[in-house]
């Protein structure tokens, strides 16, 4: 398998580039797609999760309130550290596991794995073969969070202050695409970097 792990702040495109190479055809795993499965109404994740950090984290209905449990992890970096030791494991056990299916039914040239968090977490280490950092300005970062996720801004930089520097990351970057400008413009950026990644892969083989 040939992993290109996709990563990026928050706002600042990362799920559109994935669903631009998804449209491309390469097979897609996203970490935060397989957090939500795994912490489903009714899951046996769920009831841990409750377990640890209290019912009050519930809906009435019983499914997760993401944003009580956002406002809690970010209010208490321990209490985090809690959460991404519970579930951590098991969204890489899933991913690992979504590859290998990949791999096999479809036998891709390489795949998309989505790891917001991938420099807090050192697990994919030995699975990623590059690294693709989408990137753009704070500024545009925090108004494109605030819009897609009805999240203020105040709590928008609590999470980017929660996640690693965009300095870290465009240093870790075996590749980066600048998302500061249209769809378009994302759309011909990513089209260009899979011809590259097409013949990497062919090469590499």
């Amino acid at each position: 398998m040939y992993i290109v792990a996709l990563t990026g702040g928050i706002g600042s495109g990362k799920s559109e580039a994935a669903k631009l190479f998804a449209e491309l055809g390469v097979p897609v795993a996203d970490t935060d797609v397989i957090a939500h499965e795994l912490t489903a109404a009714g899951s046996p994740m769920l009831s841990k999760i409750a377990h640890i950090f209290g019912a009050e984290v519930l809906n009435a209905d019983g499914s997760l309130n993401r944003a009580r449990l956002r406002a809690h992890i970010l209010d208490n970096p321990s209490e985090r550290l809690k959460l991404e030791h519970l579930l951590h494991p098991a969204i890489y056990d899933r991913a690992i596991q979504l590859l290998k299916n990949n791999d096999s039914t479809l036998q891709p040239p390489y795949q998309i794995l989505v790891i917001p968090l991938l420099f807090e977490n050192n697990r994919y280490d030995n699975i990623v073969n590059k690294i693709l950092v989408i990137d753009c300005d704070e500024h545009l970062q925090i108004s494109r969070a605030m819009t897609r996720s009805k999240l203020s801004e105040q709590e928008v930089k609590a999470i980017m202050s929660a996640q690693t520097t965009r300095k870290v990351r465009l240093n870790g970057a075996d590749e980066v695409i600048e998302n500061n400008g249209s769809l378009s413009e994302l759309t011909e950026k990513v089209n260009k970097l899979h011809n590259k990644l097409i013949k990497t892969c062919i090469v590499s083989k």
